[in-house]
């Protein structure tokens, strides 16, 4: 069964950086420091890791 918790995409990216490069998981753990819960998830689609966290109030 699919999770339809409704979700915000902070920010993405290209799944092709740098070899030993985690933009996104850098970009999350920024977040992850100031108390919000940010993770990194890869959208197959678009071949592009999305930095999400839960929307409140949905």
């Amino acid at each position: 069964m699919a999770d339809t918790t409704p979700r915000t995409v902070l920010e993405r990216f290209p799944a092709s950086g740098p070899r030993g490069s985690w933009p996104a998981d850098e970009y999350a753990a920024q977040y992850r420091d100031q108390g919000q819960d940010a993770r990194v998830v890869m959208d197959l689609r678009t071949d592009q890791f999305l930095v999400i966290v839960d929307s409140p109030g949905h």
